[in-house]
């Protein structure tokens, strides 16, 4: 029985997993800062929202109006979506709250989200210093969401000569697949390799290939 993919929204990365992500996966970009994890996101997001899936951006950072507004940069319009009411962003503030789990779950039913981003969840861990509440909330969420069936792509963050993939060296394992962006140079194009580091139930491609930002998105070379 074949197994049913979900595009990624990234020209070029398709193809590099067998035709997109495994719906109802939950998966991971992570990388150093300015690599474009959050283009990442908006662009995985916005390939649903153009193929009528309701979305769901839980964001734990940026405030959801300069979130908007950035994505205005690359031409992305989640406003329109938004005011459809097909894109539903929440901001959820990690140091009041420790556990995201109920404003997801209420979130993505409200909507019947197709798809969901949670944008870092490297602020939950630096919340909680216990390294084992850490990988059980963690391990709590990756279920909750593959239990609701949406697919799933969670942002974290690499520190600079750090050994693991995210911040709290904890979300790399309860994922099913790890996408590492590395960032190169900043000019006219941003630009840097990505590596898909796991995935799976998936025959994907192995080390690094370049992509580039533009003003139209991330595109893998």
């Amino acid at each position: 029985m074949a197994i049913e993919r979900v595009k990624t929204g990234i020209p070029g990365l398709d193809k590099l997993l067998s035709g997109g992500f495994v719906k109802g996966s939950t998966n991971m970009v992570t990388g150093g800062t300015g690599t474009g994890k959050t283009t990442f996101c908006c662009q995985f997001l916005l390939e649903g929202l153009e193929n009528g899936e309701p979305c769901l951006y839980l964001t734990m950072e940026e405030d959801p109006s300069d979130i908007k507004e950035d994505m205005k940069a690359f031409g992305f319009d989640l406003e329109k979506y938004e005011k459809a009411k097909k894109l539903k962003i929440v901001y959820q503030n990690p140091f009041e709250v420790a556990d995201v789990s109920a404003t997801l779950m209420e979130s993505i039913k409200e909507i019947k989200a197709k798809r969901v981003v949670i944008d870092p969840v490297s602020l939950m861990a630096m919340y909680i210093k216990d390294d084992a509440v850490v990988r059980k909330r963690l391990y709590q969420l990756t279920r909750l969401v593959k239990d609701a069936g949406v697919t799933t792509l969670i942002s974290s963050e690499t520190l600079e000569d750090s050994k693991t993939l995210s911040r709290d060296g904890v979300t790399e394992f309860v994922v099913d697949g790890v996408i590492v962006l590395h960032y190169a140079t900043m000019g006219a194009e941003s630009s840097g390799d990505i590596e898909i580091r796991k995935m799976r139930r998936t025959k994907h491609a192995h080390g690094m290939r370049p992509f580039v930002i533009s003003d139209s998105g991330i595109k893998v070379r």
